[in-house]
Protein backbone atom coordinates (compact mmCIF):
# COMPACT_ATOMS: atom_id res chain seq x y z
CA UNK A 1 0.00 0.00 0.00
CA UNK A 2 1.07 3.29 -0.89
CA UNK A 3 1.02 6.35 1.50
CA UNK A 4 0.69 8.64 -1.27
CA UNK A 5 -3.39 9.24 -1.53
CA UNK A 6 -4.04 12.81 -2.95
CA UNK A 7 -2.23 15.23 -5.55
CA UNK A 8 -3.24 18.22 -5.87
CA UNK A 9 -2.08 20.74 -8.55
CA UNK A 10 -2.46 24.42 -9.37
CA UNK A 11 -3.25 25.25 -12.95
CA UNK A 12 -2.23 28.77 -14.34
CA UNK A 13 1.48 29.34 -13.76
CA UNK A 14 1.94 25.70 -12.51
CA UNK A 15 0.27 22.86 -14.49
CA UNK A 16 -0.16 25.13 -17.62
CA UNK A 17 3.02 27.40 -18.61
CA UNK A 18 3.62 30.54 -20.02
CA UNK A 19 0.33 31.40 -20.56
CA UNK A 20 -0.43 27.98 -22.22
CA UNK A 21 -4.73 27.31 -22.55
CA UNK A 22 -4.57 23.42 -22.57
CA UNK A 23 -2.99 20.62 -21.03
CA UNK A 24 0.12 18.78 -22.60
CA UNK A 25 -1.14 15.78 -24.63
CA UNK A 26 0.38 12.98 -21.96
CA UNK A 27 -0.78 15.30 -18.62
CA UNK A 28 -4.66 12.95 -19.00
CA UNK A 29 -2.63 10.02 -19.36
CA UNK A 30 -0.11 10.47 -16.71
CA UNK A 31 -3.57 11.07 -14.62
CA UNK A 32 -4.95 7.80 -15.44
CA UNK A 33 -2.04 6.08 -14.25
CA UNK A 34 -2.15 7.89 -10.87
CA UNK A 35 -6.12 6.50 -10.79
CA UNK A 36 -5.06 3.14 -11.58
CA UNK A 37 -2.50 3.64 -8.63
CA UNK A 38 -5.50 4.45 -5.92
CA UNK A 39 -3.77 8.27 -5.80
CA UNK A 40 -6.67 11.30 -6.54
CA UNK A 41 -5.32 13.59 -9.04
CA UNK A 42 -6.98 17.33 -7.72
CA UNK A 43 -7.38 20.14 -9.54
CA UNK A 44 -7.00 23.11 -7.37
CA UNK A 45 -7.08 26.90 -9.17
CA UNK A 46 -9.09 29.80 -8.98
CA UNK A 47 -10.58 28.79 -12.23
CA UNK A 48 -14.47 27.80 -12.60
CA UNK A 49 -15.82 24.65 -12.35
CA UNK A 50 -17.25 24.52 -16.28
CA UNK A 51 -13.57 25.40 -17.58
CA UNK A 52 -11.89 22.70 -15.09
CA UNK A 53 -14.11 20.48 -16.74
CA UNK A 54 -13.33 21.18 -20.30
CA UNK A 55 -9.47 21.65 -19.37
CA UNK A 56 -9.76 17.68 -17.96
CA UNK A 57 -12.28 16.30 -20.25
CA UNK A 58 -10.82 12.67 -20.97
CA UNK A 59 -10.71 12.45 -17.12
CA UNK A 60 -12.78 14.79 -15.57
CA UNK A 61 -15.12 12.01 -14.17
CA UNK A 62 -12.03 10.62 -12.35
CA UNK A 63 -10.34 13.40 -10.81
CA UNK A 64 -11.69 16.19 -8.40
CA UNK A 65 -11.96 19.86 -8.30
CA UNK A 66 -10.74 22.81 -6.09
CA UNK A 67 -12.56 25.73 -8.01
CA UNK A 68 -12.44 29.60 -7.64
CA UNK A 69 -9.66 29.72 -5.11
CA UNK A 70 -11.77 27.42 -2.89
CA UNK A 71 -15.05 28.96 -2.98
CA UNK A 72 -16.18 25.71 -4.69
CA UNK A 73 -15.27 22.21 -4.67
CA UNK A 74 -16.80 19.04 -6.45
CA UNK A 75 -16.30 15.02 -6.64
CA UNK A 76 -18.04 13.17 -9.39
CA UNK A 77 -20.38 15.89 -9.45
CA UNK A 78 -21.03 16.93 -6.01
CA UNK A 79 -20.76 19.86 -4.67
CA UNK A 80 -18.61 19.47 -1.45
CA UNK A 81 -17.81 22.89 -0.65
CA UNK A 82 -19.45 26.18 -1.18
CA UNK A 83 -18.34 29.73 0.21
CA UNK A 84 -21.07 32.47 0.24
CA UNK A 85 -19.71 36.06 0.69
CA UNK A 86 -21.85 38.31 1.94
CA UNK A 87 -24.10 40.23 -0.40
CA UNK A 88 -22.98 44.21 0.87
CA UNK A 89 -19.03 42.71 0.45
CA UNK A 90 -19.98 41.80 -3.04
CA UNK A 91 -21.46 44.87 -4.02
CA UNK A 92 -18.13 47.30 -2.52
CA UNK A 93 -16.03 45.02 -4.56
CA UNK A 94 -17.92 45.36 -7.52
CA UNK A 95 -18.62 48.58 -7.71
CA UNK A 96 -14.71 49.60 -6.57
CA UNK A 97 -13.08 47.24 -9.39
CA UNK A 98 -15.81 49.43 -11.63
CA UNK A 99 -14.38 52.44 -10.76
CA UNK A 100 -10.67 51.61 -11.44
CA UNK A 101 -9.14 52.72 -14.85
CA UNK A 102 -8.43 49.88 -16.98
CA UNK A 103 -9.80 47.27 -14.86
CA UNK A 104 -12.74 44.52 -15.37
CA UNK A 105 -14.77 42.99 -12.97
CA UNK A 106 -15.41 39.44 -13.04
CA UNK A 107 -18.30 37.90 -10.95
CA UNK A 108 -17.73 33.76 -9.95
CA UNK A 109 -21.37 32.06 -10.14
CA UNK A 110 -21.89 28.54 -9.66
CA UNK A 111 -21.82 27.52 -13.15
CA UNK A 112 -21.14 30.67 -15.10
CA UNK A 113 -19.39 33.79 -14.90
CA UNK A 114 -20.59 37.29 -15.01
CA UNK A 115 -19.12 40.26 -16.83
CA UNK A 116 -20.32 43.84 -17.80
CA UNK A 117 -17.53 44.53 -19.78
CA UNK A 118 -16.26 48.17 -20.47
CA UNK A 119 -14.27 46.82 -23.34
CA UNK A 120 -15.90 43.97 -25.22
CA UNK A 121 -12.45 42.68 -25.74
CA UNK A 122 -12.08 41.22 -22.28
CA UNK A 123 -15.40 39.31 -23.12
CA UNK A 124 -13.83 37.81 -26.34
CA UNK A 125 -10.81 36.79 -23.68
CA UNK A 126 -12.99 35.21 -20.83
CA UNK A 127 -14.74 33.27 -23.91
CA UNK A 128 -12.33 32.55 -26.65
CA UNK A 129 -8.70 32.71 -24.84
CA UNK A 130 -10.07 31.66 -21.37
CA UNK A 131 -12.56 29.60 -22.67
CA UNK A 132 -15.02 30.07 -19.18
CA UNK A 133 -18.61 29.78 -19.30
CA UNK A 134 -19.92 33.55 -19.47
CA UNK A 135 -22.78 35.90 -19.03
CA UNK A 136 -23.36 39.33 -19.83
CA UNK A 137 -25.52 41.36 -17.87
CA UNK A 138 -25.70 45.25 -17.27
CA UNK A 139 -25.76 44.97 -13.79
CA UNK A 140 -23.44 42.71 -11.81
CA UNK A 141 -25.44 44.05 -8.58
CA UNK A 142 -28.08 41.76 -9.10
CA UNK A 143 -27.19 38.17 -10.55
CA UNK A 144 -29.73 35.38 -9.88
CA UNK A 145 -27.25 33.72 -7.34
CA UNK A 146 -25.26 34.12 -4.64
CA UNK A 147 -21.90 35.70 -4.53
CA UNK A 148 -18.83 33.96 -3.58
CA UNK A 149 -15.63 35.18 -5.74
CA UNK A 150 -14.98 38.63 -7.40
CA UNK A 151 -12.23 38.93 -9.48
CA UNK A 152 -10.63 42.01 -10.52
CA UNK A 153 -8.58 41.91 -14.23
CA UNK A 154 -6.40 44.35 -15.29
CA UNK A 155 -4.87 43.48 -19.07
CA UNK A 156 -1.20 43.46 -19.16
CA UNK A 157 -0.61 42.79 -15.87
CA UNK A 158 -1.47 43.90 -12.11
CA UNK A 159 -0.15 47.24 -10.72
CA UNK A 160 0.66 47.41 -7.05
CA UNK A 161 -2.58 45.70 -5.30
CA UNK A 162 -1.53 46.82 -1.51
CA UNK A 163 -3.87 49.10 -1.76
CA UNK A 164 -6.54 46.50 -2.06
CA UNK A 165 -5.42 44.44 0.77
CA UNK A 166 -5.65 47.54 3.14
CA UNK A 167 -8.64 48.78 1.54
CA UNK A 168 -10.81 45.91 2.51
CA UNK A 169 -8.87 43.90 5.27
CA UNK A 170 -10.68 41.77 7.52
CA UNK A 171 -13.07 41.82 4.78
CA UNK A 172 -12.59 39.55 2.55
CA UNK A 173 -9.05 37.01 1.35
CA UNK A 174 -7.52 39.46 -1.13
CA UNK A 175 -4.83 37.06 -3.10
CA UNK A 176 -2.85 37.32 -6.57
CA UNK A 177 -4.14 34.49 -8.63
CA UNK A 178 -1.51 35.47 -11.68
CA UNK A 179 -0.21 38.23 -13.37
CA UNK A 180 -3.67 39.92 -14.49
CA UNK A 181 -5.61 38.33 -11.64
CA UNK A 182 -6.53 39.57 -8.21
CA UNK A 183 -9.17 37.84 -6.65
CA UNK A 184 -11.35 38.66 -3.54
CA UNK A 185 -12.96 35.32 -1.15
CA UNK A 186 -14.83 35.92 1.76
CA UNK A 187 -12.57 36.58 4.81
CA UNK A 188 -10.76 33.19 5.99
CA UNK A 189 -11.46 31.38 2.36
CA UNK A 190 -8.48 29.80 0.41
CA UNK A 191 -7.84 26.89 -1.68
CA UNK A 192 -6.75 25.70 1.44
CA UNK A 193 -11.02 25.51 3.14
CA UNK A 194 -11.84 23.08 0.06
CA UNK A 195 -8.75 21.12 0.24
CA UNK A 196 -9.56 20.55 3.88
CA UNK A 197 -13.41 20.17 3.34
CA UNK A 198 -12.91 17.44 0.37
CA UNK A 199 -9.77 15.50 2.52
CA UNK A 200 -12.56 14.94 5.26
CA UNK A 201 -15.08 13.89 2.96
CA UNK A 202 -12.82 11.68 0.96
CA UNK A 203 -11.42 10.11 4.52
CA UNK A 204 -7.90 11.03 3.56
CA UNK A 205 -5.51 12.48 6.11
CA UNK A 206 -3.62 15.85 4.80
CA UNK A 207 -0.23 14.20 5.69
CA UNK A 208 -0.61 11.89 2.83
CA UNK A 209 -1.25 14.53 0.26
CA UNK A 210 1.37 16.02 -2.43
CA UNK A 211 0.26 19.93 -3.51
CA UNK A 212 2.09 22.00 -6.40
CA UNK A 213 1.99 25.77 -6.46
CA UNK A 214 3.53 28.64 -7.80
CA UNK A 215 1.89 31.47 -6.52
CA UNK A 216 0.04 33.59 -3.41
CA UNK A 217 -3.24 32.28 -3.54
CA UNK A 218 -1.50 28.82 -3.05
CA UNK A 219 0.15 29.73 0.12
CA UNK A 220 -2.62 27.98 2.56
CA UNK A 221 -2.81 25.08 0.53
CA UNK A 222 0.58 24.55 0.29
CA UNK A 223 1.16 24.71 4.00
CA UNK A 224 -1.53 22.65 4.48
CA UNK A 225 0.04 19.54 2.85
CA UNK A 226 2.02 17.06 3.54
CA UNK A 227 4.36 17.30 0.85
CA UNK A 228 4.14 21.25 -0.50
CA UNK A 229 5.95 21.29 -4.20
CA UNK A 230 6.97 24.33 -6.48
CA UNK A 231 7.69 24.53 -9.78
CA UNK A 232 10.84 26.09 -10.54
CA UNK A 233 8.99 29.11 -12.03
CA UNK A 234 7.03 29.98 -8.34
CA UNK A 235 7.68 33.21 -6.91
CA UNK A 236 10.55 32.76 -4.45
CA UNK A 237 8.53 33.60 -1.28
CA UNK A 238 6.59 30.32 -2.19
CA UNK A 239 9.61 28.27 -3.04
CA UNK A 240 10.92 29.18 0.32
CA UNK A 241 7.59 27.23 2.20
CA UNK A 242 8.36 24.20 -0.47
CA UNK A 243 9.78 21.04 0.47
CA UNK A 244 10.44 19.86 -3.32
CA UNK A 245 11.08 21.68 -6.40
CA UNK A 246 10.19 20.38 -10.22
CA UNK A 247 10.72 21.80 -13.64
CA UNK A 248 7.11 20.35 -14.57
CA UNK A 249 4.11 19.17 -13.08
CA UNK A 250 4.07 16.06 -15.51
CA UNK A 251 7.19 15.46 -14.96
CA UNK A 252 7.33 15.36 -11.07
CA UNK A 253 3.68 12.65 -11.85
CA UNK A 254 6.02 10.26 -13.86
CA UNK A 255 7.93 10.01 -10.66
CA UNK A 256 4.93 9.35 -8.08
CA UNK A 257 3.99 6.80 -10.89
CA UNK A 258 7.07 5.04 -10.60
CA UNK A 259 7.36 5.47 -6.88
CA UNK A 260 4.52 7.06 -4.83
CA UNK A 261 6.26 7.49 -2.00
CA UNK A 262 9.78 8.61 -2.58
CA UNK A 263 8.62 12.32 -1.52
CA UNK A 264 7.80 11.10 2.13
CA UNK A 265 11.29 9.39 2.81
Amino acid sequence: MTRLKLIASDLDGTLLLDGAQELNENTCTLIRKLTDAGILFTAASGRQYANLQRLFAPVKDEIAYICENGCLSFYRDECICFEQMDESLAHDLISAVSEKEGCEVLVSGKKTSWICPKDMSYYRHMKDVVHNHVTLTDDLHHIPEPYFKISLYQKGGLTDVSDWTERFSGRCNVSVGGTEWLDMMPAGVSKATAFSALLKKLDIRAEDTVVIGDNENDREILQAAGIPAAVRSARSDIKSICRYETDTVENLLEKLIDDPDFLFR
